[in-house]
This record gives C-alpha cells, structure tokens and sequence, in this order.
C-alpha cells in the first residue's frame, strides 16, 4: 500500500504530494519563484528544516537567505563549515571560539598551538570552498544527552559539555557534516553546497568572517566600530575574568551558591565604569551637554540617572532633559513607508527649537522648557524654566544623542556623547554566541508586560520595526560617542528567565509570532533561575522587572 496523500496549500496553489516527501524537494520546485536561495520551510506556522518530511495536510512557504531566519541559519551553518575546515586541517588541537558580531561578521579567535596569520586564513578558506563544491549533506542525528556530552569532549568542547550537564532532556541533536559533529542553537540549511558566499579577515587579534547581507551572492563589504570592538572585548574579559563566559560556567556558580557575589561583583564594576565617565565629565569643566543615546531597552532611564548622582558626587549640578519633549506637534510628525507616523526619525524632533534652546542656555539665559503631552500629541509650556550656572550640565536622553544634525552651532567641546547598549557578555557556548538583540528583546517582552500593560505578542510583533529604527537612527552614529558604555549584566537573563517564560508561553500556537516566542523559550531554557529578590534596588535590571529606587 502507498504513502497517504497529503493536501499542501502554497500560496494560492494547492498541491498533493506524498506523505514523507522533504521540503527539500518541495523547494527545489519552487526555488525559480524566489531572487535568494530557498533554505528554511515554515509548515503549518512551525520552521522546519528542509530536510524533514511532510507527514499531514498543511500550508507550507518558504524562507530565504535574505530573510532574517534564513539569514541566520545561513550564518550558523557557515560557523560548521569553518570549525570542518580546521578539523580537516589541523585536527582537534586548535579550538575555535565564536564571539562577537561586527557589521556583517562573525568575530571569532583561535585557542591552541596555531595563531592567525593572513596564510592560515587562506588555507581555511580554500578547505571551506572545497566542502562546498562537494555538497556535504548537514545531518541531524538525536542521541542521549550522555554520548553527546562524551562525543563533544573529544572535539575539545568543554563548554558544550558543561552547557548540557543543566539539560533536563535526556537526549539531545547534534549536527553531522561528514562524520564531524557538533550542537548549534537553531536551525541549518541542508549541505554545504548552500554555502558559497564568505570571506575571512584578520581582525585585530583574530579573524572575521564577513557574510553576505542585502546582496545574499556576495560577502557584504566589512565594515565596524573599532570602540564596539573594544567594548565588546572588555565585557568578555571581565567575563572570563569571572570564570563566566558561557551559561554552563554561569549555571555553575549558581548551583554552588555564588549568586549573591556575582550581583554584587557586576553591580561594583557597572559603578565604578558611571563613576569613571563622571570623572571624565568632571575634569572637563566645559561639558554641558550630555548626551545619550542607544537602541531600545538598553537601560537608557536608569543608568542616566545612575550617572547623576556620580556627577553630584564631583560637584556638578545636574538636570536630566528628555529629547521626546522636543518632538514636533503630532500632526507635523513625518510618515513612514507604511502610512504610519515615524517618532523615531529625526525630522520628527523640531530641531530648530531644540538648537535654540541650548543656545540660550549655553549663554546663560534663563529659558522655559517644553513638555509633550503625549496624550493629545501636542506641545506644552508649562513654565518649567532653567539656567544654568557654573556647575550645572544637562543630562540628556534620546535615539539622537549622537547625531551631528543635532546642536551643530554649540562649540564640540560642551558636548559629551555616550553610547548605551545592552552588549551581552557570555556566549551559549564557544560556537554560539548570545545575539545581543535577544537579550534587549527580553528586557522589553518583561517591561512592557508589567510596565505598559502590553503583550509579548505585540512587543515580538513591533521588534522588527523597532529595529529598522535603530538601524537608521542609532547605530551608524556609534562611533562618533565619546563613549561606550555596555549595560548588560552577566546574571541578568536567569533573573528576566521566570518573568519572559510565562509571558511567552502565552502566544498561542496559531499566531504569527509563535515561532519566535518558541525560539526564545528554548532559549531561556539553559538557564537557571536566579531570584528577582537579590537585584539591588538602583540596578538596571530593576528598569524592565521593576522594583527601581528611581523614576523609571
């Protein structure tokens, strides 16, 4: 008797096919319908791999690498690839340790006998475009959790082994690429074949391997932040100065009773940092402007009020001024591509007013400050009005802090740009990074639920839009900050763990935003949980879980 047909809806099309044929062969069929290449399936709301099968009716579509799923599937396969290139080359003596992403790179380091070398690169790099000329089918094989531990060891993985040593599943996936194998954190395209676009670079004190973006048939042209490098790389050595660079090192100081000196020793260093920053205000007794900017849910509220009282405590005076007070009447507010209002472009900041009023009370002249009424959308004087003496500084918060557009007739040295970001400081392990946009996805997920009344459903719906914000008004002006300062806490995702998983476990199985809900809740998985009660009231945590000793 034959396989049972299966009804597969495809866009407008509807189509049988037998039950246990792979998306892999569904894709090849419809690959000529798409400009990128096909290499994730979405069936019945759930992604798939293309390589399972079709087992019931469904509606199918497709992902590709110019998506954001595929992207990352793309990128995490291409992590596989360069760790075979280096088995193949020089086996299991040098360890490959993924760490930061940079523009359109993957920052990574090599541990053991070998050093980076423009040579070394070219070699691996011939050795990956061999894998890929040969088409290595990517297998998934499930085994227990126990053999993996043991199969990972002999590769050197070590911090996969202390990651699944907290697994409370009994078995477990590891990936398979011509007898080599290893565990990654989502899913991969189905063989190397897939794989043709990358460059590598020498990087500082190790290598970048750039990947494509908007054209997905060609690396993208590396480009970064040298004071993002640098942030980066000071929070991963103050991690491995912890002993904790990954979650399994981190559940480990949880379970030996370490949690309490972990907040503690975080909170002291994030201190000492304001406090430094303060000091450097400080010594420039001609700064009056400070300004702070950085993307959503970074801690932006509290760590300026933080910085505050540090500023206090070297005699200035300072006055905390909002930009969205500044924000143009509603109606004059500029529309984006969709027909909505854009709060968060420049234009919709009435410049003019803003420059001027700075202008004034640079000059020392008494001036009244606007407030916006958020409500009807409409500016407010309400005779608040300020002037600044010898001590005072203003302390301002907003998306463009860093732009030049902004304060263009003040002279540069009354100014002083910071950079706030939420830059996490531990990896899943030493191939999977934590991507920082997850970690300020949850920190908002968990602030808007309790603060704003609104649902992780709604806040996943906006991420993206939120995003593409960030990516025109933020992150391009980075560099230009005087500073940069990393927000993130080591501890943090274990204590946001019991608030985010409740909330994420409620999208239900039908919603558009059910997959990224599932993906985060397998996420916060390796985690353990960390009690809210140990959070100091003045923390940045406190701003997303509530609880602060500010206004926030």
């Amino acid at each position: 008797m034959g396989n049972r047909i299966c009804n597969v809806q495809v866009g407008t099309q509807k189509k049988q096919y037998a039950q246990g044929t792979t998306f892999l062969e569904l894709a090849r069929e419809y690959q000529s319908q798409y400009r990128d290449e096909i290499v994730l399936a979405v069936f019945n709301n759930k992604l798939r791999e293309l390589g399972r099968t079709i087992e019931t009716d469904g509606v199918l579509s497709f992902l590709t690498t110019a998506d954001t799923k595929g992207r990352k599937a793309y990128r995490r396969s291409m992590v596989m690839l360069l760790e075979k290139a280096l088995y193949n080359l020089y086996g299991t003596g040098t360890r490959l340790r993924v760490m930061h992403t940079l523009g359109q790179g993957q920052y990574c380091e090599l541990d053991g006998a070998l050093s980076v070398s423009k040579k070394l690169l070219e070699e691996v790099s011939a050795e990956m475009h061999r894998l890929v000329e040969a088409d290595i089918p990517i297998g998934k094989n499930t085994i227990h959790t126990d053999l993996a531990i043991t199969r990972l060891q002999e590769y050197g993985m070590e911090d996969k082994a202390k990651l699944f040593r907290f697994r409370r599943s009994s078995h477990v996936n590891l990936y398979n690429m011509e007898g080599f194998q290893d565990y990654f954190y989502g899913y991969m395209v189905p063989s190397t074949g897939y794989l043709k676009y990358f460059e590598l670079q020498q990087y500082e004190d190790g290598f970048v391997m750039v990947f494509p973006y908007e054209d997905t048939k060609k690396a993208a042209q590396f480009q970064t932040s040298q004071k993002l490098y640098h942030t980066l790389m000071e929070a991963a050595a103050w991690a491995k100065q912890m002993q904790i660079s990954t979650i399994g090192e981190l559940n480990e100081k949880i379970v030996n009773g370490k949690v309490q000196d972990i907040i503690l020793l975080q909170e002291a260093e994030m201190e000492k940092r304001i406090g430094k920053i303060a000091e450097q205000i400080a010594t420039g007794r001609d700064k009056k402007f400070i300004l702070i900017a950085g993307p959503s849910s970074s801690g932006k509220t509290t760590f300026s009020h933080r910085l505050s009282i540090q500023l206090q405590a070297h005699g200035l005076t300072p006055h905390p001024i909002g930009m969205d007070n500044f924000y143009v009447d509603r109606e004059k507010t500029p529309l984006d591509e969709n027909g909505q209002y854009d709060f968060e472009c420049l234009e919709a900041i009435d410049m003019e007013l803003f420059d001027s009023t700075m202008e004034k009370l640079l000059a020392g002249e008494r001036t009244e400050l606007p407030h916006f009424n958020f409500i009807n959308g409409k500016r407010e004087f309400k005779g608040e009005f300020l002037q600044l003496g010898p001590e005072d500084v203003l302390v301002i918060e907003g998306i463009h802090g860093l732009n030049n557009r902004l304060l263009t007739t003040l002279p540069k040295e009354t100014k002083f740009k910071i950079y706030i970001s939420a830059l996490t400081q531990i990896n899943i392990d030493e191939h999977n990074p934590i991507p920082t946009t997850d970690g300020r996805l949850i920190r908002r997920i968990v602030r808007d639920a309790f603060m704003r009344g609104t649902s992780a459903e709604h806040t996943i719906e906006m991420w993206q839009s939120v995003r593409r914000g960030e990516e025109r008004n933020i992150f391009p002006f980075q560099e230009q900050a005087d500073v940069m300062f990393n927000s993130a806490l080591i501890y943090e995702l274990a204590v946001l763990k019991m608030y985010a998983e409740p909330l994420l476990f409620a999208i239900r199985p039908d919603s558009p935003q059910h997959m990224q809900a599932k993906r985060l809740l397998k996420f916060l998985d390796y985690f353990l949980q960390v009690p809210s009660e140990e959070v100091g009231k003045n923390s940045i945590l406190r701003e997303f879980i509530g609880g602060s000793c500010f206004h926030v």
